[in-house]
């Protein structure tokens, strides 16, 4: 059990950032130090001003607020947009402290990346998390680099336990990770939509359309979680020999869905490595 976290910065707590914060607040954990987070508006800043032990910082009104931020931190998140991430890390270098553990959100930046901008001494951890660490059902991948001191995956993986699951792995399969559980939840919210669009098809308001839809999705997903049986196993469960769900998945696995989720994937993946390479 964590009894408490160091000191935080957040810098860019904006939809990833944003999420892990909401996320650690909600847990009610203790934060030795406080925790800060900037963004470039005041109206960002605004809202999680309203958060419980939140320092939030306009860097439209105070353009020091990263530098300020990282240099009391002794865990610093990056949240910045992966183009922004080289300026902020020459930035944030002079100032960190000697036991400062650099942190990751930046979808497509590598560990050389931090590493060039940080120096190589400086203890950084990838990580790819996804939007559902709001709630506390992330699942983020986590991959140290060279510098890593030890304990330092070890706390950081605490951190992000708070906000769900966690997976350690190589850097070169964080990318990999990410089409699946990064990009996920978009393409379950993709599902929910278009079987919503298909009971208005037949005849149902929006209202109705969507309980349907969402609450199936909701409540298989919960089932799934509790009955402690494999997906293909409760799909048999309801999928009765001759009958209306069998004709159903027929249509379906004829439309190659494992192809399709293959080249979505495999276009995510490449994109992944564009942005990795700075396009």
């Amino acid at each position: 059990m964590v009894v408490s976290l160091p000191s935080l910065a957040f810098l860019g707590a904006g939809s990833m950032g944003g999420a892990i914060l909401r996320g650690v607040v909600a847990s009610g954990i203790p934060v030795d130090g406080g925790i800060v987070a900037t963004n470039r508006s005041a109206k960002k800043s605004a809202t999680l001003a309203r958060l419980a032990n939140v320092t939030a910082v306009a860097l439209e009104d105070t353009p020091t607020g990263n530098v300020d931020a990282a240099a009391s931190a002794r865990i610093v998140l990056v949240g910045v947009k992966p183009i922004m991430v080289p300026d902020l890390l020459r930035e944030i270098a002079p100032v960190l402290r000697e036991d400062a553990i650099v942190v990751s959100l930046a979808a497509g930046v590598t560990l050389a990346t931090f590493a060039e901008g940080l120096g190589e001494n400086v203890s950084v951890i990838r990580s790819m998390p996804n939007t559902p660490a709001t709630i506390g059902k992330a699942v983020t991948g986590l991959a140290e680099g060279g510098a890593a001191k030890p304990g330092d995956l070890s706390l950081v993986r605490r951190l992000f336990e708070l906000v769900g699951s966690v997976i350690e792995v190589p850097e070169d399969k964080i990318d990999a990770l990410s089409t699946i559980s990064g990009s996920g939840p978009a393409y379950v919210y993709l599902l929910i939509e278009e079987l919503t669009k298909a009971a208005m098809g037949k005849g149902f308001d929006e209202t109705d359309a969507r309980l349907m839809a969402e609450q199936t999705f909701i409540g298989a997903t919960e089932l799934l979680a509790a009955s402690g049986q494999s997906p293909a196993e409760l799909r048999h469960g309801v999928t009765s020999p001759k009958g209306t769900t069998e004709r159903a998945v027929a249509v379906l696995q004829e439309a190659r869905l494992s192809e399709v989720f293959a080249k979505a994937t495999d276009a995510a993946l490449a994109r992944a490595k564009e942005m990795a390479a700075g396009g």
